[in-house]
């Protein structure tokens, strides 16, 4: 799979899903994937937090730690959530409707150090009174960082809310905006 490639899955349950929880610049984090990528970047406060929310989103899936394998997998997540300049160099997987897939790739197509409003995502897409929509599928966005629902703002440009709280979006546009 090329590192561009994203799987568009609608199944919300894969049987098994590798994790490794661990800590990054941004705290602790969830790593998580199926045979077909990266299906969660999740931030919390600790690792019980952060395992309630893996069990939340794949409630019918085997969570299982991850492999010798996973933990390279992993290492170029941690890596790229502590130096996201580049592009994701590693499969996606995330799992959600057909909306929320097509919003999410929307995200993907906006380019570090940028931002764009619900609205915009909102027109880029073809529906432009989805906004609400929009904000709901970026706060559902299983895979921080990568897609990067960080990066989007209010239609006058101040920060908005962000899933895993707005000192982390700050700080995530920051890191982007030097860059």
């Amino acid at each position: 799979m090329h590192a561009t490639d994203m799987v568009s899955s609608t199944d919300t349950n894969p049987a098994t899903i590798q994790y490794r929880f661990s800590h990054c610049s941004l705290g602790a984090v969830a790593i998580a994937a199926t045979a077909q990528g990266v299906c969660a970047i999740l931030f919390g406060d600790d690792a019980a937090a952060l395992e309630n929310d893996l069990n939340a989103r794949f409630p019918a899936s085997r969570l299982t730690p991850g492999d010798a394998a996973f933990d390279g997998l992993a290492d170029q997540a941690i890596r790229f959530i502590d130096d996201p300049e580049g592009s994701v160099d590693f499969p996606l997987d995330p799992h959600g409707t057909d909306f929320q897939q097509h919003v999410w790739q929307a995200l993907r197509e906006i380019a570090p150090g940028t931002t764009a409003s619900y609205k915009e995502i909102a027109m880029r897409i073809g529906a432009p009174k989805a906004v609400r929509a929009i904000a709901r599928a970026c706060a559902t966005n299983p895979i921080a960082i990568a897609i990067p629902c960080h990066r989007v703002v209010r239609s006058d440009g101040s920060m908005s809310g962000y899933r895993w709280g707005t000192a982390r979006k700050r700080t995530l546009l920051d890191r982007e905006e030097r860059s």
